[in-house]
């Protein structure tokens, strides 16, 4: 039997596993802390004794497989949500394999669950004339309307992640001759991503003479944006928007709507799917195949070439 308890397992997983060797990202370590504390809260309630007291052998195959139909009845997590819970899951129980093989067998039933199916969802992007309006709707006279200007204009232009938005520094912003913006993405990878004339002439005039290693998108208080506050910014002004142009209120907006857009933006230009998977920071050009599917554009010109 392993000395090794689960509390001691679960700690060097989050301190050892994910931050030194993973050096994981802080929202994937917050993605996988919110899992095992739902777990463990789970599992304390199936076995009646507090989480210091669970063993291993307590969060077996069948405990996880309740634990996922759980987060779907009770608390209304999509399949897309399960998949990612049972993940992160996963991982701990590759880790506790390679830390201790005596458990083997228990971690082999966990790793063979399957992920759940599910119906993917059509890409929401914006268009040009709804960019347009979105550009438009902070109010430039305040500070905080040309931050968020400048945020949405950045976003639209280089289809950032929302993580990786609101980790910018003001010394990531590189000017001049083949302006660009460096950013850590997905895999702790670096890429770099060009800036178009007004947006980097734009982000120099916001700059000005702030220090290199300050937040290039501050909040109020000089910290950086929360993931919430940026999505609310993008809710806010989305709203605004739909005023000047109602086809906007009909679909929903997030941050990630705006990387869509900047995908399908750069595929009505012709740019081939392998560029734009290294624009995104795809691991996987077939990631990248999403926008074609979705691009109703290229499939009218394929009907027209097939019909002609």
């Amino acid at each position: 039997m392993t000395t090794i308890t689960l509390p001691a397992l679960i700690q060097r997983f989050f301190t050892d596993r994910l931050c030194v060797q993973m050096e994981a990202s802080r929202h994937t370590v917050a993605g996988y802390r919110d899992t095992f504390r739902l777990l463990l809260r789970y599992a304390s309630a199936r076995h009646g004794k507090p989480p210091v007291k669970l063993t291993i052998e307590d969060i077996d195959a069948d405990l996880v497989a309740d634990f996922l139909v759980h987060t779907e009845t009770a608390r209304g997590n999509s399949a897309r949500s399960r998949n990612t819970r049972l993940a992160a899951i996963r991982s701990f129980f590759r880790y506790v394999a390679m830390s201790d093989p005596t458990w083997l067998l228990h971690c082999q039933r966990i790793l063979a669950m399957p992920s759940k199916r599910y119906v993917r969802r059509a890409v929401t992007f914006l268009d040009g004339e709804e960019i347009a309006a979105l550009l438009a709707a902070p109010n430039r006279t305040t500070w905080t309307g040309r931050r968020d200007h400048a945020l949405l204009l950045l976003a639209v232009q280089t289809g950032l992640r929302a993580s990786e938005l609101v980790g910018l520094r003001c010394g990531d912003v590189v000017l001049g001759t083949g302006a660009h913006i460096r950013c850590m993405g997905n895999g702790r990878k670096e890429r770099a991503t060009p800036l178009r004339r007004e947006t980097a002439k734009l982000l120099a005039k916001w700059i000005g003479d702030n220090q290199e290693n300050r937040p290039l998108f501050p909040s109020l208080r000089g910290e950086p944006l929360s993931r919430d506050a940026l999505e609310h910014l993008v809710r806010k002004h989305s709203l605004t928007a739909s005023r000047a142009c109602p086809s906007i209120g009909t679909k929903r907006i997030t941050p990630h709507t705006l990387r869509h857009s900047t995908a399908m933006d750069l595929l009505h230009h012709g740019v081939d799917p392998a560029v734009i998977a290294l624009w995104l920071g795809h691991e996987n050009v077939e990631t990248t195949q999403i926008y074609i599917h979705a691009d109703m554009r290229l499939k009218e010109k394929a009907l027209a070439r097939v019909a002609a």
